[in-house]
């Protein structure tokens, strides 16, 4: 028989690579001839640059580069020169996680940094890179980026602007003709999985500026800059923000990355399993084994989970999914489309017990599974 094994991580518990060795262990104790392929998978979250670079087979890129509030500090993104892909993290450069949270405010953060990552990319030879852009600091509707790609903000006196999310509100012109040249020769795919407009109720700063840092007159004044600022953009490229969906991730930069970079905005396990081929790689499986942490009817919104059931299913192969707690009732399991589900956890136990004892659980459940086919044959 032949096996995908398919995981996310178990946050907190067990990376995808883990899962996978364990479930391998419980599937040889019952089938050692099994024919055994290990993916891990990843939706754009925290350890998504290990799934891709075991995919891109690519360098650690470190360099120097502009933190949210304009300090210097070493940043790390993937590189791979044979295929010529870089994979971007923008909270690297631009991300909550390098500040206290005493330091968080948008309202003065900027995506500066991560801009210069895609120019260190660029001039390394990049012909794609992907950027992931979750856990981000900032509210600046990607003008920092912009900034650093050679792009200048102007003010009503010609004035050029800090890249600041307190400034969307004094944007009047946009100069990009100092651009970086290489701009025109790569294809930016941005991994995205929310579909909030750029200002808005629903938008960029009501949504996420509060978990940043900013209070509520502070919102308001953001959500009033990112207007102004999309009517600049319209302005200047004919491109209405407020109707993409997704443009106002990451604190606007969904946006701006369509604006300035051209960027496509697309799903993130879509984007790693384009990266893995895995619709290829899965075509003569008997069965898909997936997991993580928790599964529930959210699964389907744009989760790992979710994007290898929708391959499964083009190929007509079942899937069984291994989780931390399974929050699903019949009907939804069926929406789901999964064959098998089965929570991990061994008898009772609190939540870091059950934390802990992840892999020996996963090789149990595992082998119970592979039993049950065993004896079905």
């Amino acid at each position: 028989m032949k096996f995908i094994i398919a995981p996310d991580k178990f946050k907190g518990s067990l990376s995808g690579f883990e899962f996978c060795e364990a479930v391998e262990a419980g599937i040889l104790k019952v089938f050692p001839n099994a024919s055994i392929t290990k993916m891990p998978l990843a939706d754009g979250g925290d350890g998504t640059i290990d799934v891709v670079g075991f995919y891109l087979q690519g360098d650690k890129i470190t360099t120097t580069v502009n933190d949210p509030f304009f300090k210097s500090i070493k940043a790390t993104y993937l590189y791979s020169d044979t295929r010529k892909i870089a994979f971007i993290e923008m909270a690297e450069a631009s991300g909550l996680k390098l500040l206290k949270h005493s330091e968080f405010d948008c309202v003065q953060a900027t995506t500066y940094g991560t801009g210069e990552l895609i120019v260190d990319a660029l001039n390394r030879g990049a012909k794609e890179i992907i950027l992931g852009i979750g856990g981000s600091a900032t509210n600046d509707g990607g003008m920092g980026m912009a900034n650093a790609l050679g792009f200048h903000f102007l003010d009503a006196d010609e004035k050029e602007i800090k890249p600041i999310g307190t400034n969307l509100n004094r944007v009047v012109q946009i100069d990009d003709t100092q651009k970086h040249p290489l701009l025109k020769n790569v294809k930016i795919k941005v991994a995205c999985d929310v579909s909030n407009p750029f200002y808005g109720k629903n938008g960029a700063a009501y949504v996420y500026a509060k978990q940043k840092g900013a209070c509520e007159k502070e919102i308001t004044q953001l959500d009033h800059g990112l207007k102004n600022f999309a009517k600049v953009i319209a302005n200047k490229y004919s491109i209405n923000l407020q109707n993409i969906s997704g443009s106002g991730a990451a604190g606007g930069i969904g946006g701006g990355a369509v604006a300035f970079l051209k960027g496509e905005l697309t799903s993130g396990i879509n984007l790693i399993k384009e990266l893995a081929d895995f619709d290829t790689k899965i075509s003569d499986a008997d069965w898909i084994i997936t997991g993580e942490g928790m599964i529930d009817i959210q699964t389907l919104a744009g989760k790992t989970i979710s994007g290898v059931i929708a391959s499964a299913a083009k190929n007509n192969i079942p899937v069984a999914a291994l989780c931390g707690s399974v929050n699903l009732t019949l009907e939804e399991q069926k929406k789901l489309n999964l064959t098998y589900v089965t929570s991990i956890v061994q008898g009772i136990s609190n939540l870091q017990e059950a934390m802990d004892s992840s892999h020996e659980n996963i090789i149990k459940a595992s082998y119970n599974f592979a039993n049950l086919l065993d004896k079905q044959k």
